[in-house]
């Protein structure tokens, strides 16, 4: 479940990033990828809707944030976290 979770998450990450999957190293971040403040928030609804799970993400303050954005590894991760918590 957890390597199909972390090619989900690459898939859209790549898709915002319009790059393929291959091109995605898991310690970059959306940054390197050259994704936007948009474009990270076009990720957050798409693994939303993906995973059917509530990201807790304040695109005003994404420092603030529970959901860590800094890479695709700390993306996967937190994603990961959230889909096992909603299954408990």
């Amino acid at each position: 479940m957890a390597g199909e979770i972390k090619e989900k998450v690459i898939a859209i990450i790549a898709e915002q990033a319009m790059l393929q999957p291959s091109d995605i190293e898991m310690t970059q971040s959306l940054d390197d990828l050259g994704i936007d403040s948009l474009g990270v928030v076009e990720a957050i609804f798409a693994i939303e809707e993906e995973f059917d799970i509530s990201v807790p993400f304040n695109a005003n303050d994404p420092g603030a944030s529970e959901f860590d954005v800094s890479t695709v590894a700390s993306i996967v991760g937190a994603v990961e976290g959230l889909v096992a918590a909603q299954k408990a």
